[in-house]
C-alpha cells in the first residue's frame, strides 16, 4: 500500500504486450475439418467465424517435421502444415486450452488433445490466432489440458494434408533441413539448477496503490529473479499469485518448467487494481497453491516471496501463522518503507517480522524502490536456494539422518534376519528420502562390520528400500560396541556438518562380547540419538546402556522377532518427538 502522491510515479495506462481484440462474446467456432484446402478459418475473439480464401494456397506443400514439444509460438506463420512424430509421451505434453490453445502449448499435444491425430503422429495444419483470456482445462484423448488466465497469442489445429512423408517415433527439428543433412536431435528438457531445490510462489502487488508503472517494474524484477534461479525439471519450479481486492493465482508450479516460458507468462500478467489485501492473498496462497495436483513436489521446500510496496492494508500476521502451519517459508520483500508522514496509516510497523517464517533476518529483504533493482536479484536468489535455511519446511520426516545398525550374528538366523530387514524397511519408508531431505544408512555387524550403504549412496525411497531388501546375511559373533564406534566414525562422520538431526537404531538379539556403554556415550556426545531394540537374549542392561535418555522411551525389547512390527510406530513417534524437542 502507498498513499497517493508520496511516491514518485503515477499510474500509467494499462500495459499491453501487443494489441488485444475487444468484446466479450462467446468464443470462436470450431473450423470444419472437411473444408477445401483453398480456404482457411479466421478466428476473432468476440466476432463470428469468417471463411476467407487462402491467398497462398497449400496444394503441394510439404509438412514441416517438428518435435513432440514444438510450441505454437515456435512457428511464426499464420498458417503452417507440420508433421508430428509418433510415440510422443502424453504425460509430458504442455497444453493450455481447448480448441483454441495458448501459443505456449505443444502443437502435437494440442493436435492429439483435439483428436486431429493419434499417438502415432501425422500431418497437422496449424492456424495462428490472437491472444485471449481464460483458456479452459479439458480432459480429451488421454491429455488433460491446463487452464491459463491470459496469453498474448493462440492457435488452433485441423487435420493436415496427407503426405508421402510418414511420422516416426523420433523427434525432429522444427525446420526443414537442407538436402543431404540429417534432422537435428530433439533437445532434452532442461534439468535446471539441481543445487536449488524449491517450489516458489511469487506473490506480487497488483493493487491501485502500486499503480501500473511500478507494477510493470515489479514484474521485470520477478522475471530477473526467475531467470537467475535456474528453473528446470530438477531445479526450482515457480508460480505467480497477484494480490489485489481478491487474490488470483496467475499460474501454478506445474504450468511452466523453463525460464523462457515463465518469463513469457510473467509478461502476460495483467494489472488488476483494487486494495492491496496482502494478508488475504498470502493465506489463500498457503492453503490453495501448494498441492500435488498443481505441481507441488514432495520433500521440496515450499516458499512464498511476498512483495509489499509500502505496507499491507490488511492483517498479515494471521496469514503468516497459517503459512507456517502449512509448512510454507514466507519471505517478505519490502519496497519503499513508510516515511515518517505515513507511519500513522500503518496498522503494524513490525508487519514483516510477524509474517516471515522466522524473525531472524534471513527471511526479510528490503529494496529502497523499484528502480535499479538488478543488484538485488542475486542476493535474493541465494536466499531462495538455501534449502538448509528453510526452517518452516523442516519436519521430522524430511530433516533427519537415520542409520540402522543390524545384528548379523549366527544366533539370528536367515529367516529372522529377513524379519529384521522388514522392520528396517517399515521405518525407512515413512520418511521423505531425497538428496535434500531425510537420509538412510545401514551397517551390519558380527565381530566385523560392513557398511551396506551410506547416507550419500541413495537419494530416493525406492532405491533405499530396494537395497535394504537385498542385504545379505553375514553370520558370526557379536561385537556391538565396536560396531557403534565404526558407525559413528564411518557413517556419521562424513555428514557431521549436515543440518539434519542424527539418529541410530540398533537391532540386536544377544549379549555383546565387548563393552557397549563407552561407544554409546561417545555417540551421544557426538549429537546422535540412539534407539536400542533387543530381541530374545539381548540383555536389558545393555539396551539401556546404549539408549539415549530418557531410557524408557529409547530402549525396546521383544521376545520374538515377530514382535518387531509393533515397535515400528514407537520408533517413528520417538524420532519425531526428539526432532521437535531439538527445534525448540
Amino acid at each position: 500500500m502507498r498513499a497517493p502522491g508520496l511516491y514518485s510515479g503515477s499510474p500509467s495506462p494499462a500495459f499491453r504486450t501487443r494489441a488485444q481484440p475487444g468484446g466479450s462474446h462467446a468464443g470462436p467456432h470450431t473450423p470444419s475439418t472437411t473444408m477445401s484446402a483453398a480456404w482457411i478459418p479466421v478466428f476473432c475473439l468476440g466476432v463470428s467465424l469468417l471463411l476467407l480464401p487462402d491467398p497462398t494456397g497449400s496444394e503441394g506443400a510439404v509438412p514441416i517435421p517438428i518435435t513432440c514439444f514444438t510450441r505454437g509460438l515456435d512457428i511464426r506463420k499464420e498458417k503452417a502444415d507440420v508433421l508430428c512424430p509418433g510415440g510422443c509421451p502424453l504425460e509430458e505434453f504442455s497444453v493450455f486450452g481447448n480448441i483454441v490453445y495458448a501459443s505456449v502449448s505443444s502443437i502435437c499435444g494440442a493436435a492429439i488433445h483435439r483428436g486431429v491425430i493419434s499417438i502415432s503422429g501425422g500431418p497437422v495444419r496449424m492456424y495462428s490466432l490472437p491472444g485471449r483470456e481464460n483458456y479452459s482445462s479439458v480432459d480429451a484423448n488421454g491429455i488433460r489440458s491446463q487452464a491459463l488466465s491470459r496469453w498474448s497469442a493462440s492457435f488452433t489445429v485441423t487435420k493436415g494434408k496427407t503426405s508421402t512423408q510418414e511420422a516416426t517415433g523420433q523427434a525432429a527439428s522444427t525446420a526443414r533441413p537442407p538436402t543431404g543433412k540429417q534432422l537435428k536431435k530433439t533437445p532434452e528438457k532442461k534439468t535446471g539448477n539441481k543445487d536449488c531445490k524449491a517450489d516458489i510462489a511469487f506473490l506480487i502487488d497488483g493493487s491501485f496503490n502500486i499503480g501500473q508503472r511500478r507494477f510493470n517494474l515489479q514484474k521485470n524484477f520477478v522475471g530477473k529473479v526467475a531467470l537467475m534461479l535456474g528453473i528446470g525439471m530438477e531445479g526450482p519450479h515457480v508460480g505467480l499469485v497477484q494480490a489485489s481486492e481478491h487474490p488470483k493465482i496467475e499460474f501454478y508450479l506445474k504450468n511452466f518448467t523453463s525460464a523462457k516460458d515463465v518469463l513469457f507468462a510473467v509478461k502476460e500478467v495483467g494489472f488488476r487494481g483494487g486494495n492491496s489485501n496482502t494478508g488475504k492473498a498470502l493465506k489463500h496462497t498457503a492453503q490453495k497453491f501448494f498441492t500435488a495436483d498443481t505441481g507441488m513436489r514432495k520433500g521440496i521446500p515450499k516458499v512464498v516471496v511476498v512483495f509489499i510496496d509500502g505496507w499491507p492494508s490488511d492483517d498479515i500476521e494471521e496469514a503468516g501463522i497459517v503459512a507456517r502451519e502449512f509448512g510454507v517459508n514466507v519471505f517478505i520483500v519490502s519496497v519503499a518503507k513508510p516515511i515518517p508522514e505515513e507511519l500513522g496509516m500503518v496498522q503494524d510497523v513490525a508487519f514483516a517480522d510477524k509474517a516471515v517464517c522466522r524473525n531472524n533476518g534471513f527471511f526479510s529483504y528490503h529494496m529502497p524502490n523499484w528502480f535499479g533493482t538488478t543488484k538485488y536479484v542475486k542476493p535474493l536468489v541465494q536466499k531462495l536456494c538455501s534449502h538448509e535455511q528453510m526452517m518452516c519446511s523442516k519436519t521430522c520426516y524430511n530433516s533427519v539422518n537415520i542409520a540402522f545398525l543390524i545384528d548379523g550374528s549366527s544366533s539370528v538366523g536367515d529367516s529372522n534376519f529377513r524379519l529384521v530387514l522388514e522392520f528396517v524397511s517399515n521405518i525407512a519408508k515413512t520418511f521423505e528420502i531425497s538428496d535434500i531431505g531425510a537420509k538412510i544408512a545401514a551397517v551390519q555387524f558380527t565381530y566385523d562390520q560392513r557398511t551396506e550403504f551410506s547416507f550419500t549412496d541413495y537419494s530416493t525411497k525406492e532405491n533405499v528400500l530396494a537395497v535394504i531388501r537385498s542385504i545379505r546375511y553375514m553370520s558370526g559373533g557379536t561385537a556391538t560396541g565396536d560396531a557403534i564406534s565404526f558407525t559413528v566414525r564411518n557413517v556419521f562422520g562424513p555428514v557431521r556438518d549436515s543440518p539434519n538431526k542424527n539418529f541410530l537404531v540398533i537391532v540386536t538379539d544377544g549379549q555383546s562380547y565387548d563393552d557397549v556403554g563407552g561407544p554409546a556415550a561417545e555417540a551421544h556426545d557426538a549429537g546422535i540419538t540412539i534407539f536400542s531394540v533387543g530381541v530374545a537374549w539381548a540383555p536389558l542392561d545393555d539396551l539401556k546402556d546404549m539408549a539415549s535418555k530418557p531410557k524408557e522411551s529409547h530402549a525396546f525389547f521383544t521376545r520374538e522377532f515377530t514382535g518387531l512390527e509393533p515397535i515400528v510406530s514407537d520408533i517413528i513417534r520417538g524420532i519425531c518427538r526428539d526432532f521437535l524437542e531439538s527445534q525448540q
